[in-house]
């Protein structure tokens, strides 16, 4: 990844905040995109500051890379664009993007509002879509390919109980991964969506695991969620699905293209 430069949003934190610190250990700037501000008011977690987003970007600068940082909702496409339009222009070129920013608002079915599930949509694909809309044609302006990586879930696999709007979001992303991956083929980037289970982030804090609980309560069958792993006491960091960008993003895996890839301990093969 020497001199190339990164695309990755949701970067304040989190998992985003992990692929930036490997994309740039293994030698690329990066674009550092984050909301960094107030999530709607149905998101049970707290919302990522411009602190999180400016601690980010000195992870990256000790790994001696270099950092541009926007703070912009990925729902703003002409914000976005303006974004990475910038980050480019001073970074001198784009070869990779990750479009991580999601949000997960977990309640029963009969809970879930006509502007929670917007908002959900809104953000996990309309924001994925303008994501790679706001960067592929850089990449193609590069002439030398690329690598796209569509970040998923498990649930967009299979499914997660009480989080109707989440898992349709994280199945489109599949689709978008797919269709992306034929279209941009003939500019030799590939696109490819990542799927992880439960992984320890700021979406997992307290109070997302507290109003899971409370919505399997009303269907305790249900309740047990993504706790089928074959590997038995294994806890997912942001870092395990960071190695997996890394890879996606690197040469090694340059003929790997429309795949949807979990890394989630084996929970979507039970």
């Amino acid at each position: 990844m020497t001199d190339k430069v990164a695309l990755v949003t949701g970067a304040a934190r989190g998992q985003g905040r992990a692929h930036a610190e490997r994309l740039s250990a293994d030698g690329a700037d990066v674009i550092l995109v984050d909301i960094a501000g107030p999530l709607p008011p149905s998101v049970p977690y707290p919302s990522a500051t411009p602190e999180d987003l400016a601690e980010t970007a000195a992870l990256v600068a000790a790994n001696g890379r270099r950092a541009v940082t926007a703070a912009v909702d990925t729902r703003d496409h002409e914000g976005l664009c303006a974004a990475v339009e910038e980050g480019v222009a001073e970074l001198g070129r784009l070869d990779v993007i990750v479009a991580n920013a999601g949000i997960c608002v977990p309640s029963t079915w009969d809970q879930v509002s006509a502007r929670d599930f917007q908002d959900t949509i809104d953000i996990n694909v309309v924001g994925t879509w303008n994501t790679v809309m706001a960067g592929a044609r850089h990449i193609i302006d590069g002439g030398r390919g690329g690598s796209i990586i569509l970040i998923g879930s498990a649930a967009g696999v299979t499914m997660e109980p009480f989080m109707i709007a989440y898992t349709a979001s994280k199945h489109a992303i599949t689709g978008l991964a797919r269709s992306f991956a034929a279209e941009l083929g003939k500019h030799k980037i590939r696109v490819n969506s990542l799927h992880p289970g439960s992984v320890v982030t700021p979406m997992g804090s307290v109070e997302m695991v507290e109003a899971m609980a409370n919505a399997a309560e009303t269907n305790p069958v249900l309740r047990h969620g993504f706790t089928k792993q074959l590997l038995p006491d294994s806890i997912t960091m942001p870092e395990d699905i960071a190695a997996a960008v890394a890879w996606l993003a690197s040469d090694e895996a340059r003929y790997i293209t429309g795949a949807a890839i979990p890394v989630d301990v084996g929970v979507t093969g039970t």
